[in-house]
């Protein structure tokens, strides 16, 4: 109890613990808050929120690349894809319809962690020869690496399923599992159990015990020399390199581990799915990850994952639901002529805000940017960084100087 109290008082004014500590409560009591206030009918949020885990883990590996290492990757989502597709090779049925012949069906435990050691490879072998590029130069080539990778598995005919992909992958299994109250249920062992789309909340768990592995392998690495080289490099690579760090293999490492942990979620996202397609890791995914580091703090592991939850309910849940909260809301408050349609070309206020959900999303990212530059969480070197920044003359870019 001392020792609880002692940690309280000195992390009292620690945003970082303050955000892990409220992240973990909300997690741990999320399915019973859920199953409560819906009255034992809220998998479907369960599920959701497994869902935004995935986007979480992808935000945390970017952070690495992007917060710690200064490396901007716009084809993010390419790693997640390579993830997706090794899982739905090694764990289904689809082999056995190549010239290979076999089906393989990898244990999804060990197929999770042969999805990571390819993806980090597939990360190692586009950073090796483009790691020497900076800035804008780099942004380009990953754009390209993350637009190539989803037409090369929509192309590979039999090997990859095409554009159809594959279906019907390996769903995890335990040993054992607790079916309780959170499910309807009473209190009971459920030997060799395995996950379905009736019990989400088994994924929203094995999800809240992925991220907690990851952000305990990241923040250790943070906190290692490893972590002090990526600073290092970031805020000026050519002063790492002639204090002796060795800038290309440390930027390669910090490529590797990002995409080795969005190769991580995406063999859940397959697993969890069981179905994986090409259409499922455009441009799009890239970006939206990307604005989760950056709205929530680059550079911070607790910003990152705040970021990923606040998108993730922006993108997911609030704005599918405007419509028809706004119609609600109309027709509650005597408005209800806002809701139809009439010959001037009013679509009623339900369809006029589904059509502009995308305006609707750029003005909230845009207000939160303006009200917090240095996003939700900072880390405290890039907050110092915005507060000196305020006081001096703007640099010209690197590019540009002599």
């Amino acid at each position: 109890m001392t020792r609880l109290r002692d940690f309280m008082r000195a992390n009292l004014r620690n945003p970082n613990a303050i955000a892990y500590t409220l992240m973990l409560l909300g997690a741990l009591s999320f399915p019973a808050l859920v199953q409560f206030a819906t009255g034992n009918n809220g998998d479907y949020l369960v599920g959701l929120a497994a869902d935004g885990g995935i986007y979480m883990l992808m935000a945390i590996g970017l952070n690495v690349v992007v917060g710690f290492a200064g490396l901007l990757d716009l084809g993010y989502a390419a790693f997640f894809a390579i993830g997706s597709y090794t899982y739905a090779i090694v764990a289904s049925n689809h082999m056995a319809a190549t010239p290979l012949g076999h089906s393989l069906h990898v244990p999804f435990w060990i197929a999770l962690f042969i999805a990571m050691v390819v993806a980090a490879t597939a990360g190692a072998l586009l950073g090796a020869p483009t790691l020497r590029l900076r800035g804008d130069y780099l942004a380009i080539v990953t754009l390209g690496f993350g637009e190539i990778v989803p037409r090369v598995f929509r192309n590979a005919g039999v090997w990859t399923g095409g554009v159809p992909g594959i279906s019907a992958l390996d769903v995890p299994t335990l040993p054992g599992w607790f079916q309780g109250p959170w499910v309807g249920q009473d209190f009971v062992w459920v030997p060799d159990f395995r996950f379905t789309s009736a019990n989400l909340t088994a994924y929203y768990v094995l999800m809240v015990v992925l991220i907690a592995f990851v952000v305990f392998l990241v923040h250790n690495l943070y906190n290692s020399r490893l972590g002090r080289a990526w600073m290092a490099v970031r805020e000026d690579e050519t002063a790492a390199a002639a204090s002796g760090v060795n800038t290309v293999t440390i930027k390669l490492l910090a490529f590797s581990i990002g995409a080795a942990t969005s190769g991580f979620a995406g063999a859940f996202y397959g697993a969890k799915l069981s179905y994986v397609s090409s259409e499922n890791f455009g441009f799009i995914v890239s970006v939206t990850v990307l604005a989760m580091v950056v709205l929530g703090g680059m550079g911070n592991i607790p910003g990152a994952m705040l970021g990923a939850i606040v998108l993730y309910f922006i993108l997911f849940w609030l704005l599918p639901n405007a419509p028809q909260q706004v119609e609600a809301l109309a027709t509650s408050t005597g408005l209800d002529w806002l809701n139809h349609a009439n010959p001037n070309g009013w679509p009623g206020i339900a369809e006029e805000v589904s059509r502009s959900k995308y305006v609707i999303f750029g003005m909230i990212l845009v207000g939160i940017m303006l009200l917090r530059p240095q996003g939700l969480v900072p880390s405290q070197v890039r907050k110092q960084e915005l507060k000196h920044a305020g006081h001096e003359p703007v640099a010209a870019p690197r590019q540009f100087q002599a």
